[in-house]
């Protein structure tokens, strides 16, 4: 399965991506007066987001009731170039009248470790590869 996005630029400090559906995010790198995140932040955000949505489906087949989660991601990142993330720390906070932080643990490591693709993917070994086209 592929997956496609563009993303085009709007000014040295701000682009948009979009993907194959025509959705779209933008993408601020600027230091000050930011509007968007940037992609360090937007990495964060997708891994939150990919186990948000594992752990709630785990929580609701387990017939418990969902009232409320949040999912506070914060990522430690290397001094130097490249300045990629050496840990991230997740806080997960439920809102449940059923569920406990037992069951909570259990489907957050569950969804971390084996359903997450962007969990996965940040522990992946990938290969890159590139096409220049001159426009």
């Amino acid at each position: 399965m592929k997956t496609l996005t563009k993303t085009r630029y709007i000014s040295d400090y701000e682009y948009e991506a979009t993907n194959s559906q025509g959705l779209k995010v933008k993408i601020d790198m600027k230091n000050q007066d930011k509007l968007d995140q940037s992609p360090m932040e937007l990495v964060l955000s997708a891994l939150s987001g990919c186990i948000a949505v594992e752990v709630a489906l785990m929580i609701q087949k387990r017939r418990k009731t969902l009232t409320d989660f949040v999912i506070e991601a914060e990522g430690t990142r290397r001094d130097e170039a490249p300045k990629y993330y050496t840990d991230i720390h997740l806080k997960f906070v439920l809102t449940s009248p059923d569920a406990n932080e037992e069951e909570l643990g259990k489907v957050a490591k569950l969804s971390l470790e084996k359903y997450c693709s962007v969990a996965s993917s940040l522990k992946a070994d990938i290969t890159f590869s590139t096409e220049i086209i001159r426009g």
